[in-house]
């Protein structure tokens, strides 16, 4: 029995033996394509080529592509683990291969069939093909070109006429589509068989008769208006479910069953204790309606969504609260939820199971060796953090559904299921899942109306727990930061707050020189003192317009006074970062113009962050022109002009700049340092010369007319110079300590020019020489004239490599313009090349192409090409064949 990978590498080496450049699967996660978030289909990554954007070379590939279909239009996440088949999956591989403007239908039905009858020796008459049968609302009749095809190898009664939905293929609203043709198979009993032909089962949704090949025949253009439109180039576009064929050929009857799956379940069976029972789902939504389907059904889904979780990971989405990341946890986070209910899983197990993954696939997708460290660490913590909130949130949802019992109902309302997501990180998919396995349904429209008020999606849920307020004496704060960083205090109230197993204290203060974050600006850090005992602040939040102290454990005696003393060294640190800001704001705007504002910021002791509205990319002499502005007003070392209360109306006189998105009262607080005046209410060096230097290092785009600039301050900057002066010194010992180390730089890179330079001469006089000693040695036959050639004819003079292989049929040409048929075989490292060149009278006259021709040549070299009617090239992987391709050529003319 073939194993997985056996069957991999068969498909693989097959179209490669036709023509086909094997090429690397595409990431699963696509990040440049705004239509997409992942590659739901093996042409994904060919776009542009069908589109007509990217030339199609070479125009024959093959591959085995990872796919993902969780969202869209293409969502088959809630049938993994209980179809009746047991055949879909989230992550699934597509083996595929691709003609652009090569072969068309009948090629790509010829090969179906050679690969499925002759290679894998699957039995014809299982097999069962479709054809789509026209749409008269689009105006496409039957595709009979298609069905002819196939009649070279089918009965008639195996080609069965298919609708828009099966046999249409479109990548989405718009784009690339065309008819196909799907391949399916029967693999029932005969007694079966002979009860009910196989041709009244395609496409009826019987586990046993499915599909396991789509042939699409890509020829229109979808534009936004629904018209088509055709594509410039005819396109094969094939997809065959790799779970599925190993299913077949492994002789299972599912695709859990087979080794592509079984060594991760036998790893789930032995990390749960719990044992896999190859059981097919039952039940209205194939739920399951024993625990024994319900454990299998845990099972499978664990090991599907494994897959799509860890390939993600590896291709560098990470899960979070939006866009693909979103999808990512929400797929963890299911699996995470079937483990817990199902298989009795309380604490992380699926990072576990990623050794088995990678043993089993990392051959043939390395990614995943070589991520697999960062796939178990992201992994755990999701699931430590999803387990968090899922007792609590399940016990409130039991609790929800017991009311509706009690009430007679059977919709969830849709708020609540909202407030499970917004507060606990439930998806809508999961509280539906929940819902529905106890016979209710949930109000998704409510829920949606939910959604868009709050313009959110899911917020981190870790499970916080918020004790009640302590009080232990009356009043309010009163916060002295800007002109203390130590003072005499005692403690209002405090509350224990339990986070991701972690407990800590809030405390408030009456007095306190602790900053609080806010503005992007990163709170304090210090120390509680009195005589008895020393509490550590860890942070300071702001809530409620007060500063909230974090302790790890409070005081013995919480009545007792304490000295406030905040971390002085962290506190200047900030404050000169976020002084810098202030002047690089002004400088932004000195530079670039008013319109560049602050779009939000980040600074603490050794991060400085500004993101800021500019509509292209900050040039580098324009940031060069605010560092100098920017240390400038450093140098000037302006004292720190500070309002407080200041009337609005007064502070807008004095020229001060309110940031986006601020509220601010009637009376604000007003921050100058020389020409640069704001509204602020954050912690400040008392002069810009405090900030010692300003240097920026990186410029980037965050959003659509928000640029981000990230810079160092100070000490820092200190620290940069001598790893840039390390840097210069090795270079220098590489050039003999030159002084002039740009000079010698200079002089080398010249001289590598000069030498390139030097070498195209040479080897433009070789190929002159070439061409002029192949037309010398040219052949006369019926009045044409012959050059053919395996190269090199004289090793010491003809390079070979593929574009002088390329120059010298053109010289070739100009020497022999009528009458041409110039053939030449090279070898350039190990990798044989073929080339044709035609007289343009052969061409027209003869009716002779070089495209066609090379196609079928190119097979003695294992590989392909194409090109023109008076010109191509095809390349391949066996040199050993070139003396015989050349001769295929000459043959093929029939000269």
């Amino acid at each position: 029995m073939m194993t997985a990978n056996e069957i991999r590498d068969s498909y693989l080496k097959f179209f490669e033996s036709k023509g086909h450049v094997i090429v690397p699967s595409a990431p699963m996660v696509i990040k440049d394509d705004p239509t997409l978030m992942f590659t739901n289909a093996g042409m994904n990554q060919w776009k542009d080529i069908i589109l007509g954007t990217k030339e199609p070379e070479p125009r024959r590939r093959t591959d085995s592509q990872k796919c993902l279909r969780v969202s869209g239009k293409h969502n088959d996440l809630e049938e993994v683990g209980r179809d009746a088949a047991l055949s879909h999956h989230t992550m699934f591989e597509m083996l595929g291969n691709w003609s652009f403007g090569d072969y068309f239908k009948e090629g790509a039905i010829d090969y179906a069939y050679e690969y499925l009858v002759d290679v894998l020796h699957l039995d014809p008459k299982d097999l069962y093909v479709t054809v789509f049968e026209g749409d008269k609302a689009e105006g496409i009749s039957r595709d009979d070109e298609a069905a002819s095809y196939w009649e070279k190898h089918f009965p008639k009664n195996h080609i069965v006429n298919g609708n828009k939905h099966d046999n249409f293929w479109e990548m989405g609203d718009t784009g690339p589509c065309g008819p196909c043709s799907e391949i399916h198979i029967d693999f029932r009993s005969e007694e079966e068989k002979a009860k009910v032909p196989g041709e009244e089962l395609v496409n009826k949704d019987h586990p046993q008769v499915i599909e396991i090949w789509n042939i699409v025949f890509m020829q229109f253009n979808r534009k936004a208006d629904g018209s088509l439109e055709p594509l410039k180039m005819h396109v094969i576009d094939t997809g065959m479910g790799f779970e599925r064929l190993v299913r077949l050929m492994q002789g299972k009857n599912s695709n859990y069953d087979t080794d592509i799956f079984t060594p991760v379940i036998e790893e789930i069976e032995r990390l749960s204790g719990k044992k896999y029972n190859h059981t097919f789902p039952e039940g209205p939504n194939g739920e399951g309606i024993n625990d024994e389907q319900k454990v299998d059904i845990a099972m499978r889904v664990v090991a599907d969504h494994l897959r799509a979780v860890a390939f993600s990971i590896a291709d560098g989405q990470l899960p979070s609260n939006a866009k693909a990341g979103y999808v990512i946890r929400r797929i963890l986070r299911r699996a995470v939820r079937y483990a817990y209910t199902f298989l009795d899983q309380k604490e992380a197990f699926m990072y576990k199971l990623i050794n088995v993954l990678v043993h089993e696939m990392g051959v043939a997708y390395p990614e995943l060796t070589a991520q697999r460290e960062l796939i178990g660490r992201v992994m755990k913590e999701e699931e430590d953090s999803f387990l968090r909130t899922l007792d609590k949130g399940i016990t409130l949802l039991n609790g929800a559904m017991d009311e509706l019992k009690a009430h007679g109902k059977t919709e969830l309302d849709g708020k609540e299921a909202f407030r499970l997501f917004d507060t606990y990180g439930f998806p809508l998919d999961l509280t539906e899942l929940i819902c529905g396995e106890n016979g209710y349904t949930v109000d998704e429209k409510q829920f949606n109306e939910e959604m868009e008020q709050q313009k959110a999606r899911a917020r981190n849920a870790a499970v916080v727990e918020n004790g009640d307020w302590e009080i232990v004496r009356e009043g309010e704060q009163e916060f002295v930061g800007y002109d203390y960083t130590e003072y005499e205090c005692h403690i209002l109230r405090y509350r224990k707050v339990t986070q991701k197993k972690n407990s800590f204290y809030e405390i408030v203060l009456d007095y306190t020189p602790f900053y609080g974050e806010m503005g992007g600006q990163v709170g304090d850090q210090g120390v509680l003192v009195n005589e008895d005992e020393t509490i550590n602040v860890i942070d300071t939040k702001r809530e409620n317009n007060q500063s909230i102290h974090i302790v790890k454990e409070l005081p013995k005696d919480v009545e007792a006074e304490f000295m406030a003393c905040i971390d002085t060294d962290k506190r200047d640190a900030s404050a000169a970062n976020h002084t810098a800001t202030h002047l690089l704001d002004y400088a932004l705007k000195q530079v670039l113009g008013e319109h560049a504002e602050q779009k939000g910021s980040y600074v603490s002791p050794d991060t400085l962050r500004f993101d800021v509205s500019h509509f292209q990319k900050i040039t580098d002499e324009e940031l060069r022109q605010v560092e100098k502005l920017v240390n400038e007003m450093i140098r000037k070392d302006y004292p720190l002009d500070e309002h407080r209360d200041t009337p609005m109306e007064e502070a807008k006189e004095m020229g001060a700049v309110a940031l986006f998105g601020e509220k601010y009262g009637d009376k604000v607080r007003v921050v100058r340092f020389g020409p640069s005046c704001e509204f602020c209410g954050g912690i400040h060096a008392k002069s810009t010369g405090r900030i010692g230097f300003f240097k920026i290092v990186g410029e980037s785009s965050v959003a659509a007319g928000v640029r981000r600039i990230e810079a160092m301050t100070g000490e820092t900057c200190e620290n940069a110079i001598y790893a840039l002066e390390d840097t210069l010194r090795d270079l220098k010992a590489m050039f003999n300590n030159a002084k002039d180390l740009k000079a010698v730089l200079t002089k080398f890179v010249e001289e590598n020019d000069a030498m390139k330079k030097e070498v195209e001469r040479f080897r433009a006089q070789a190929v002159d020489r070439a061409a002029k000693s192949l037309v010398e040695r040219a052949e006369t036959l019926n009045g044409v004239h012959v050059v053919k050639a395996v190269l090199p004819v004289d090793k010491a003079v003809l390079p070979v490599d593929p574009a002088s292989a390329k120059d010298i049929v053109f010289k070739v040409r100009e020497a022999l313009p009528e009458n041409l048929v110039c053939v030449l075989g090279s070898v350039h490292e190990n990798r044989p090349q073929l080339s044709i060149m035609l007289s343009d009278d052969m061409v027209k006259e003869h009716d002779l192409n070089a495209g066609k021709v090379i196609r079928e040549a190119a097979k003695l070299i294992k590989g392909g090409g194409g090109g023109q009617p008076h010109y191509a090239q095809a390349g391949g992987k066996d040199a050993d064949g070139i003396s015989a391709a050349v001769e295929k050529v000459i043959e093929l003319l029939n000269i």
